[in-house]
């Protein structure tokens, strides 16, 4: 039963995200809002959706493991397996642009996170309004200085939501908020019992199947578009999503309930944080190292293989 409500949980998710992406967008079309507003800052807030609803979940549940192994599991997951699995089927043109502001953020914000929960073992609402503040400045810097951000942003709203009615808008928004608040609580009760059954923690099967069942559907994207030789994947948007983990989800769900790292499993501060800003950090050599501004097949290959390793270790 609760693999039927882990899967079951994962797929709401996916119809109440996309639900409410498109909702999101329709109505910042009917608020005049520019493309390039709603590219940066509504899409990205509503493709966050999923993991905010299934931290929130967690964190009012009483399981914090669940609220930061959902995070942690993501980030290391976007990179090591979507990033991985993409290079390995189409190589990846990076734009120098990359670590001139999207990853330096990131690379801040992860050790900002790593310090919140190292120095008392507690996310708190204050830290998490931090976090979140963080990001609007972010968020803002990024639409002022970013041209190159700026198309690749703009290409992916859906230009014929401009023109969806409002009844569509509201059933749009009760659907997508149904999905989530429904996938969320079924994902997170799934992922207790199945984690009580196969006697390993809650943390452990957030950080490995509810990771990488949040991720599947940027990784289906990514590689269609990757088999079809069409832009596979934008490094910057992978890294944004990043960036929305830890100062929207993990900041707003602490803003709300202040996240606990739980003593019994230590591994959250002493190994697998370590692992999530080892996947960001190594970005940069790879990028550099020949062929340069390139993630070609045999760097996908060693980032999907480290991936494999860290799966390995989290589940022993």
């Amino acid at each position: 039963m609760s693999i039927v409500l882990v899967f079951a949980g994962l797929a709401l998710l996916v119809v109440g995200g996309d639900f409410l992406v498109r909702a999101s967008v329709g109505l910042s079309f009917k608020l005049k809002l520019s493309k390039l507003v709603i590219g940066m800052t509504v899409v990205s807030f509503a493709t966050s959706a999923p993991e905010l609803l299934v931290s929130l979940q967690a964190a009012l549940d009483g399981v914090s493991d669940i609220a930061l192994g959902n995070v942690i599991g993501s980030n290391i997951a976007n990179i090591g397996l979507v990033l991985g699995i993409t290079a390995i089927i189409s190589p990846l043109a990076v734009d120098k642009d990359f670590y001139k502001l999207n990853w330096p953020m990131m690379m801040l914000i992860s050790f900002v996170l790593y310090y919140f929960l190292w120095n008392d073992n507690l996310l708190s609402a204050m830290e998490g309004g931090i976090l979140f503040i963080a990001l609007i400045v972010f968020l803002i810097v990024l639409i002022r200085s970013s041209r190159k951000s700026i198309k690749a942003s703009t290409s992916e709203v859906d230009d014929t939501l401009a023109v969806v009615s409002n009844f569509k808008i509201v059933m749009w928004l009760l659907i997508g908020a149904a999905g989530l608040y429904f996938g969320s609580d079924w994902l997170v009760q799934g992922a207790k019992q199945l984690a009580t059954s196969i006697g390993i923690s809650d943390y452990a099967i957030s950080v490995t199947v509810i990771a990488i069942g949040t991720s599947v559907p940027e990784l289906a994207a990514s590689v269609i578009a990757a088999l079809k030789k069409e832009k596979a994947l934008s490094l910057g948007n992978l890294i944004g999503s990043n960036i929305f983990n830890i100062a929207s989800v993990l900041g707003l769900t602490a803003i709300v309930k202040p996240i606990a790292v739980n003593p019994e499993t230590p591994e959250i501060l002493s190994t697998n944080i370590f692992w999530m800003i080892a996947f960001a950090a190594v970005l940069i050599p790879l990028i550099l190292i020949p062929k340069r501004f390139e993630i070609g097949r045999l760097k996908g290959m060693l980032l999907f293989g480290a991936y494999i390793v860290f799966i390995f270790i989290a589940l022993k």
